[in-house]
C-alpha cells in the first residue's frame, strides 16, 4: 500500500529593509578568529558576520586575510539596510584588528571614529601560563 507523505511547507521569512543611515561596527578580534557586528546606535543588530562562517577553519580564522573577507561581507549587507556611516568600536588583540577597520572602509563605509574598547584588568583575576615553544 503506497501512502502518499504531505510535508509541511516551510515559510522562508524575509528580512525587512531598515532605512538606518547611521551604525556603529563592533570587531571582536581574538588569537582564535574575528567577529564583525554592524548595529544601529541603540545596539539592534543590523548585520553580523565571523571568520569562521565565511568558511575558514582552524588557524586561516585568525589571519588578517580571513578579517579582510569577513569585514567586507558585513559592510556589504549593512549597506542593502542603508548604512552609509559607522563608528567603529574595537575589542581584542588579534590580528584582523586594523585589516578588518581598513576592509568597512574600502567597502564604502565613512568611518566616523575608531574606539578601542579592549578591557584590562586592575589585577583581577590570574593570567594563562605563558607558553614555551
Amino acid at each position: 500500500m503506497l501512502v502518499k507523505k504531505t510535508g509541511a511547507v516551510k515559510r522562508i521569512r524575509r528580512k525587512d529593509k531598515k532605512n538606518i543611515p547611521y551604525g556603529v561596527a563592533h570587531i571582536q578580534s581574538t588569537f582564535n578568529n574575528t567577529i564583525v557586528t554592524i548595529t544601529d546606535q541603540q545596539g539592534n543588530t543590523i548585520s553580523w558576520g565571523s571568520a569562521g562562517g565565511m568558511g575558514f577553519k582552524g588557524s586561516r580564522k585568525s589571519t588578517p586575510f580571513a578579517a579582510q573577507i569577513t569585514a567586507s561581507n558585513v559592510a556589504k549587507a549593512a549597506q542593502e539596510h542603508g548604512v552609509a556611516k559607522v563608528d567603529v568600536l574595537v575589542k581584542g588583540i588579534g590580528s584582523g584588528r586594523e585589516t578588518a577597520v581598513r576592509s568597512l572602509q574600502a567597502a564604502g563605509l565613512e568611518i566616523g571614529s575608531v574606539t578601542d574598547i579592549t578591557p584590562v584588568p586592575h589585577n583581577g583575576c590570574r593570567p594563562r601560563k605563558r607558553r614555551r615553544v
